[in-house]
Formats: structure tokens, C-alpha cells, sequence
């Protein structure tokens, strides 16, 4: 059987990533206590069901100490188990939740919205290290569906490597664990001719397949990954996220994450460009 555990942040987008998958084929249940999964699993198994998805988060209050206790038993009995973890900026959050008008889960009469967040951040600092994290601070509802579609149609026995470009303009991505610089390059949207285009159209490859300097970025960033890519497999990790940033996130970071995505293709390699998909 396969389980995908989806937790995170409330406004995060978590609904959204439950019914990606529920249209993708998986028995969804939203809301689960912790302590009931390894029961519920049972039953969906007599029921034939092989594809889950529940979502676990603080609505399920104490009974969530028990994730990572309950899903190593469900590794043990060979269930196939993975947790997506969801978040946003605070201030992303606060601004959601004023669109919609919805009550936070923690808040009340003495307790505002912002503070709401931040206890519910404190709640779940140990589930988010038990996943992949996925910032949906600045994801269309869109492209957060097609994010969960790839992380859960990839090879769970591989370590899977994401490259993900970014603008540093709209803030650093949450999700990161390497995140490079590369503002410091030519920038083609100073030619107007060149502006329009992103780093996936032939006029700015062009642009930067004559720079030398852009050139040696991608070798260093593709040296100091290949060498430590071996210890992050030897954790046991699911996935591996490089965020390459620049200025607005549509020139040079598009550019050199999908260079660095074909360097890698002999991994398990997905590519995301936040502000793309942002524009999209």
C-alpha cells in the first residue's frame, strides 16, 4: 500500500494538495488523529483500497505527537509512507486568511491570527523534518496541484533532486536546502530586446551561452552538489531542493537551474520555477 501523509500550515494550500490527489486516483481523508492511522490503514486494506492520502495536522491536537512513531510502524509493515509538509510566509498567511475570511484553527478571543501562525509553527517543527517541504507562498493553486502530482509520481526508492529557480525580490523559498546567488551575472533584462524572454527562450541561451562567467557558476554550483549528493542519499532523504535565485527569477536563475537539471539527468531530477509558475 502507499500513504501520503499531507501536513502543514493552515491556509497553506493543504485542501488544494488533498484533491490533486484525490483526482489522481487516491482514497483521501481529511482530518485524521495521528493515533488512528495505522487502524484506518488496516481497514483500508480489507476495503482493496492501495493508494491514500490523509491529511494530518494541529486540528487533531495532542494525538499529533504520534506521527513518527505511527509512521515507522507502517514502514515496518512495508506500507510505502510519505508526508508532504506545506507552508507559507507568515505574512502570506495573515493575507489569505483576511481574503477569505475564515478562522484560523488556533485563534480565539485573546489569541490573534499572527499568533495563531506562529504557535501552529511551533506545534509542528518536528513533523515539517519528516517530509518534503513545499513553500506555497507564492504558488498558484495551479501550480501547486502540478507540484504534488510530481513528488508523488516519483520513484519513492530514489533520492529526488529538485532545482528550483526563484527572484530574490519575492523573498528566499522555504523549502531550500542549497540556495545560490547568481545576481552577480549579467542580467539581459537591461536589453530590451532581451527582456521579454525568460531563461528557457534560445535568445537569452544565446545571451548566456557566449558569457564565460555564467558558464563557470553552473560548473561550481554542479561541482559542490555531485560531490555531496552521496551524503544526502546515505541519510535516507526523499528529496534534495537547490534553489538558484536572482533578481526577478525569469532570466538567469531560470537559465542555469534547467542547465543544471540536464547535468543531473541521470538522477531523479524535478525542475520548478517559482516565478513562472507565478505568472502563470
Amino acid at each position: 500500500m502507499r500513504l501520503i501523509l499531507i501536513s502543514g500550515l493552515s491556509g497553506s494550500g493543504k485542501s488544494v494538495a488533498l484533491r490533486a490527489l484525490e483526482d489522481a486516483g487516491f482514497y483521501c481523508v481529511d482530518n485524521l488523529p495521528a493515533t488512528m492511522l495505522h487502524e484506518a490503514m488496516s481497514l483500508y486494506a480489507d476495503y482493496g483500497y492501495e493508494q491514500i492520502a490523509i491529511s494530518v495536522d494541529t486540528r487533531s491536537g495532542p494525538s499529533l505527537g504520534a506521527l513518527p512513531a505511527e509512521m515507522e510502524k507502517l514502514r515496518a509493515q512495508q506500507v510505502d509512507v510519505r508526508l508532504l509538509f506545506l507552508e507559507a510566509t507568515p505574512a502570506t498567511l495573515v493575507k489569505r486568511f483576511s481574503e477569505t475570511r475564515r478562522r484560523h484553527p488556533l485563534s480565539g478571543a485573546d489569541v490573534t491570527v499572527e499568533e495563531s501562525i506562529l504557535l501552529e509553527q511551533e506545534m509542528l517543527a518536528e513533523i515539517m523534518e519528516l517530509g518534503t517541504r513545499i513553500d506555497t507562498s507564492e504558488l498558484s493553486a495551479n501550480a501547486l496541484r502540478s507540484w504534488v502530482r510530481e513528488l508523488v509520481d516519483a520513484d519513492s526508492s530514489r533520492l529526488t533532486l529538485i532545482f528550483e529557480s526563484f527572484g530574490f525580490k519575492h523573498g528566499l523559498p522555504r523549502d531550500a536546502d542549497f540556495v545560490f546567488d547568481v545576481r552577480c551575472l549579467p542580467n539581459p533584462y537591461y536589453d530590451p530586446q532581451l527582456r521579454p524572454f525568460t531563461g528557457r527562450d534560445q535568445p537569452i541561451i544565446d545571451f548566456f551561452q557566449q558569457t564565460p562567467e555564467v558558464q563557470q557558476m553552473v560548473d561550481d554550483i554542479q561541482q559542490l552538489v555531485s560531490k555531496w549528493l552521496p551524503s544526502f542519499s546515505m541519510e535516507n532523504r526523499s528529496y534534495l531542493t537547490v534553489a538558484v535565485g536572482c533578481t526577478g527569477g525569469q532570466h538567469r536563475s531560470v537559465y542555469i537551474t534547467e542547465r543544471l537539471a540536464r547535468l543531473f539527468a541521470a538522477e531523479q531530477v524535478l525542475v520548478r520555477h517559482r516565478q513562472l509558475y507565478r505568472q502563470n
